[in-house]
């Protein structure tokens, strides 16, 4: 089991990862992100640094507490339906871990 530490820094990393797809795609920028996605990554980094339930969750979609605001949480879910399905194309470690921890979350639920 990880420590509460190190799961953040993951979950921070992997939506920072699926940011940087989604906005070098559907905004077409290279190699920097431009100011919404900037302004969204540093959202998503501020949720996870202050989530209380860290260390009972997987994922922030499967938490009992929705902490974003409305505008920012549809702005991440369209980040998600876009760069989740193309993950294992740009990160595939990454997508491969995400299904083995969904499918261990769905196993104890």
């Amino acid at each position: 089991m990880r420590s509460i530490l190190e799961k953040r820094e993951w979950e921070k990393r992997v939506v920072l990862q699926m940011i940087w797809l989604y906005c070098r795609k559907q905004h077409n920028t290279r190699g920097e992100l431009c100011k919404e996605c900037i302004e969204l990554s540093g959202y998503a980094r501020e949720r996870s640094d202050n989530c209380p339930f860290m260390n009972s969750k997987s994922f922030c979609s499967n938490c009992r507490v929705h902490c974003y605001q409305p505008m920012m949480r549809e702005k991440i879910k369209n980040v998600m339906r876009f760069s989740g399905p193309r993950m294992i194309f740009y990160h595939p470690l990454t997508a491969i871990h995400h299904l083995i921890e969904s499918k261990k979350e769905n196993r104890n639920v």
